[in-house]
């Protein structure tokens, strides 16, 4: 396999520490196939696939709501998310299909070598995304490489910051306290960092826990949310652990931003020491499942009696 990365001089010059938009070629790779994403969808194990549906508001919080695959083949998943509004979710896509486990690691060893950087803990998501689907607001605790493969999405970018990131809400994830979705606000947009349609061959990475949301346009969207960490990436999330803990255990209020480096270590070991104990066992809540896609009317989505469908509009 040749260069997955179209290099330049200053491609991914600081790398993790900067934020960053290049061109790849694994859009055309023969995995990513309609048969080949059909082959990953069905060697995927079927208590791992996350599959949800969202409201219409592009600001709007909260408005999502995960659902039930109802064991559809990878041809008929397919189909759904064509004719239907959700969106896959297929963690660890790298360690359930080995041939996608080969793409990550050249693609991480590729940038190794032209960076430098020493990654690890590598997590290929797969998400394949129906027509005018979206995510909201949210951060995620590792770093990311935002790989798109098929159609084109919209992403807005946030600065890693208050407001629009506060230390409270960096804890909560670090902790999984609660999930990654945030609150924004509608004039956020006007301080994005970058606002871009991202294409197939195009390839986005930004700095640690930055805010990000997307809109798809009017077409199906597949991409890799990639995962990953640095040493110092490690370090970061497990500070925020120790701050989330020592606010929620001792009424503390830490700043990251504040913290003295060698304070940061100590902070490491503490949450090292919490997580082997057991871990933060707070107000720690796993969303509910509230529909089952159809089998037979693929893309309709049968939600339960009891689930108010119309917070989604």
């Amino acid at each position: 396999m040749g260069n997955i990365i179209e290099w330049e001089q200053d491609t991914l010059k600081n790398f993790t520490h900067d934020d960053y938009l290049v061109k790849h070629n694994l859009h055309e790779h023969p995995i990513f196939s309609d048969e080949g994403l059909i082959k990953i969808l069905d060697a995927y194990p079927r208590d791992k696939l996350e599959v949800f549906t969202m409201g219409k508001d592009p600001h709007g919080w909260g408005q999502w709501c995960l659902g039930r695959h109802n064991n559809l083949s990878g041809a008929e998943l397919m189909e759904a998310v064509k004719n239907g509004r959700i969106w896959l979710n297929l963690r660890g896509t790298n360690k359930a299909a080995p041939e996608v486990n080969e793409v990550c690691e050249a693609l991480f060893n590729e940038i190794e070598q032209k960076t430098g950087v020493n990654t690890f803990k590598h997590d290929m998501g797969m998400l394949i995304s129906s027509p005018n689907a979206q995510v909201y607001y949210h951060a995620d605790m590792p770093l990311v490489l935002l790989v798109q493969i098929r159609g084109t999405k919209k992403v807005y970018l946030y600065p890693p910051e208050d407001p629009y990131l506060t230390d409270e809400q960096m804890e909560s994830i670090a902790i999984k306290e609660k999930d990654e979705q945030l609150r924004p606000k509608p004039e956020w947009d006007n301080d994005c960092l970058l606002i871009h349609d991202l294409k197939p061959g195009e390839l986005l990475t930004w700095r640690q826990n930055a805010p990000h949301r997307i809109e798809n346009h009017d077409c199906v969207n597949v991409s890799f949310s990639t995962e990953f960490l640095t040493t110092e990436a490690l370090i970061r999330a497990n500070t925020l652990y120790a701050n989330g803990c020592l606010r929620r255990y001792f009424g503390l209020k830490p700043s990251f931003k504040n913290s003295p480096s060698f304070v940061n270590y100590l902070k490491v070991i503490y949450a090292r020491i919490v997580k082997l104990m057991g871990g933060y066992k707070g107000k720690n809540t796993l969303p509910v499942p509230h529909f089952t896609l159809d089998k037979e009317n693929l893309g309709k989505l049968n939600f339960d009696k009891d689930y108010d469908a119309s917070v989604l509009n």
